[in-house]
């Protein structure tokens, strides 16, 4: 009385793959994209101690980035040179003059007493800004050994 042979489905003894392939996927991307961040740094030029002052190759004024002992950023460009500007404010400005001009000499300029972080974030910032390389103004140092006093 059946219409026709019933046909038994076959229990499948193979193993899917397609899970195992979306999370190879998912895997591979986070290690795309964190691989990186893990490797990413601040290129920095350093002067080396008791080495002369590069001389100006041409005339385009460096954009100097001080920060003083509160923290605070203060930059070379712009109506008030005096007042402290928002991190926003500098990446905003620093990417402009580059844009103008890619060649400008980036320099940071801190007070010995600045929390090493903050002059980190003030690189950071002008990183973001597309500085490529970063300068430290430095004062000369005096080369020229101490004479011990005698008693």
């Amino acid at each position: 009385m059946s219409a026709g042979p019933t046909k038994r489905k076959r229990l499948m003894s193979d193993i899917n793959v397609v899970p195992y392939i979306d999370v190879m996927l998912v895997l591979l991307i986070i290690f795309m994209v964190t691989a990186p961040l893990l490797t990413q740094g601040i290129k920095v030029d350093l002067p080396k101690a008791g080495a002369e002052p590069l001389p100006q190759q041409d005339d385009t004024p460096p954009l100097i980035l001080s920060v003083d002992s509160g923290g605070r950023f203060y930059l070379s460009i712009g109506d008030n040179q005096q007042s402290p500007i928002e991190d926003e404010v500098v990446i905003d400005r620093v990417a402009t003059v580059l844009r103008r001009r890619a060649n400008t000499p980036v320099l940071v300029k801190a007070d010995t007493s600045v929390p090493y972080g903050r002059v980190v974030t003030g690189m950071v910032l002008l990183q973001k800004a597309g500085a490529e390389k970063v300068g430290f103004i430095t004062d000369p140092q005096d080369l020229q050994p101490a004479k011990s006093k005698k008693r």
